[in-house]
C-alpha cells in the first residue's frame, strides 16, 4: 500500500459511492439461506456475499465474532476471505472492536494491521474504553502500515448512551489529534451509530472518516444519515448488513440500491 487508508477510502467513496457492506454470517442468516451452521456454511455464505459486493461497495466489513466462534476453522475462512475481498478491489474493515493495553494491544495491531500478516486488513474497529492513550501504539502501527482505525465513540445500542455521552468528547479530541497533519481525510475515524437522534458532539474538526452502522434493518435511512451528519457528509461511510444479506439472489441489487441512495443524499 502506497497511500494512507484515509486517502484510499476517500478515493473509493468517490468512485463507488459511500457504502460499507457487512459480512455477518450469523446462525440465523445461515439458516435463512438453507446452509448448515458450520464452517462450510460460513464459507459459502461469506464468499457468496464477497462475490456480490466486493466490486460495488467502497468497503466490506466482516464481523470477526462470527468467524471466531468456529475456532481455527472459522478463522481460516476469514484468512482466505480478507485477501479475496482486497483482490476484488474492496477495502476491508474488520469489525473486531479490540481494546487492551501495552503488548496485548500490540499483538492485535500486528495481527490485523501489519503488512505481511496473513489477516492484514485495511482498517479495524477498536475500543477506547481502557483510556484513549491505550490506543497510541495501535495508531502508530496503523500509520506505519498505511492502515486505518475506527474508534468506538457513539454507538446506537440504548445501554451505551449514559457511558458514551460522558467520554465522547475525549474520544473525538483524541481522534482529531491522531489525524493532525494528515493530507486529505485522516486514517483514524470514529464509529457513530446511524440510528442516533443526534450526535451531540462536534465532528467538524475530526479530520477522519465516520463509520455509521445501522442502515436498513436497524431503522436508519440514507436521508436520516445525511441529516445526522449534515456538517461532515463527505466523510461518512454508512454501513448496511442484514437489509442486503437476507436473500442471496438479491445481495448485489440491494447493495446497489442502498449505494445509490447514499450517493443521492450524502452528495446532494
Amino acid at each position: 500500500m502506497s497511500e494512507p487508508f484515509g486517502v484510499r477510502l476517500r478515493t473509493q467513496m468517490e468512485r463507488r459511492g459511500p457504502l460499507c457492506v457487512g459480512i455477518d454470517p450469523s446462525p440465523a442468516l445461515l439458516t435463512a439461506w438453507g446452509l448448515d451452521d458450520s464452517p462450510a456454511g460460513l464459507e459459502r455464505f461469506s464468499f457468496t456475499v464477497a462475490e456480490a459486493v466486493a466490486d460495488v461497495a467502497a468497503a466490506v466489513k466482516p464481523q470477526s465474532a462470527f468467524f471466531e466462534r468456529w475456532g481455527s476453522r472459522g478463522v481460516a475462512v476469514l484468512e482466505r476471505l480478507i485477501p479475496a475481498l482486497r483482490e476484488a478491489g474492496a477495502l476491508v474493515v474488520l469489525d473486531a472492536k479490540r481494546g487492551d493495553i501495552a503488548s496485548t494491544m500490540a499483538g492485535y495491531a500486528e495481527a490485523y494491521l501489519e503488512q505481511g500478516s496473513p489477516m492484514a486488513v485495511d482498517a479495524m474497529t477498536v475500543s477506547p474504553y481502557l483510556g484513549f492513550g491505550s490506543l497510541a501504539g495501535t495508531i502508530a502501527t496503523a500509520h506505519a502500515n498505511d492502515a486505518g482505525l475506527f474508534v468506538l465513540a457513539r454507538t446506537s445500542n440504548p445501554e451505551a448512551a449514559l457511558l458514551q455521552e460522558t467520554v465522547a468528547d475525549q474520544i473525538f479530541e483524541g481522534v482529531a489529534a491522531a489525524n493532525e497533519g494528515a493530507a486529505g481525510l485522516g486514517s483514524v475515524g470514529v464509529v457513530v451509530g446511524a440510528t442516533l437522534d443526534k450526535v451531540g458532539h462536534p465532528l467538524d474538526r475530526l479530520g477522519g472518516p465516520v463509520l455509521s452502522p445501522g442502515l436498513g434493518a436497524q431503522g436508519a435511512s440514507a436521508a436520516a444519515v445525511a441529516r445526522l451528519f449534515s456538517g461532515v457528509r463527505h466523510a461518512v461511510l454508512p454501513s448496511v448488513s442484514r437489509a442486503v444479506l437476507g436473500d442471496p439472489t438479491r445481495i448485489r441489487s440491494l447493495t446497489e440500491r442502498y449505494r445509490d441512495e447514499c450517493v443521492r443524499h450524502l452528495r446532494g
